[in-house]
């Protein structure tokens, strides 16, 4: 938190946020014949590895739940409620936490 706040200092007030880099390994189907031995780890799938970046955009603050909305139309938006206490130090960067997490995953998150 100390580091974002002096970046975003430096950078004379845009928001900085720090992301791990991870790694979604396909679903293994029939035609994949085990060229890898192992079993995929549940840390590297797809669902797995949006949910940690969710985490890690919104860092100071915890995700204390989620919810999806299904619309008429089909698509999805999944609401995500964060803790009360650090709600004054992120509430203005959470357009900028809507739009990383289109552009990184292609999902709607409110």
């Amino acid at each position: 938190t100390r580091l974002v706040r002096e970046l975003e200092k430096k950078f004379s007030g845009k928001h900085v946020v720090f992301i791990a880099q991870r790694r979604i390994l396909p679903k293994p189907t029939r035609k994949t014949r085990r060229k890898n031995k192992q079993k995929r780890p549940r840390s590297r799938t797809l669902t797995a590895v949006h949910d940690n970046i969710l985490e890690d955009l919104c860092f100071p603050a915890e995700i204390v739940g989620k919810r999806i909305r299904v619309k008429l139309d089909g698509s999805r938006l999944v609401k995500v409620h964060l803790d009360k206490n650090q709600q004054t130090n992120i509430e203005h960067k959470l357009d900028t936490f809507t739009a990383v997490y289109k552009k990184l995953t292609g999902k709607d998150v409110n």
